[in-house]
């Protein structure tokens, strides 16, 4: 595999894919608009928040600065109607993966 195949920083990064999503419905410290709704590991969340006057869905790397979580560069924010296309297709995505009872 080439060098661009493997990213310089995956190593940061501490794999929790076997471990449930934390949920939570409190608002992130960080950001007063920002209501964190999973962490996925411990450097990615999923939260929604008001972006430009709109309403998205964040899913994103974050990385520690001066002792505070920042949101970082890698991450997609979905608007709602990207995001209920990805919902609608949910089913379709985890039969993909093997995931699905079908």
């Amino acid at each position: 595999m080439s060098k661009r195949g493997k990213r310089k920083d995956d190593d940061d990064y501490v794999s929790d894919e076997d471990a449930p999503a934390k949920k939570t419905s409190k608002k992130d410290s960080d950001s007063d608009d920002d209501i964190v709704i999973c962490e996925l590991s411990r450097n990615r969340r999923v939260s929604v928040r008001i972006f430009q006057g709109k309403v998205v869905v964040d899913i994103r790397e974050f990385y520690v600065k001066d002792g505070k979580q920042m949101p970082g560069k890698k991450g997609i924010s979905l608007s709602m109607d990207q995001w209920n296309v990805l919902r609608d297709h949910v089913d379709e995505v985890d039969k993909a993966v093997g995931g699905g009872n079908s």
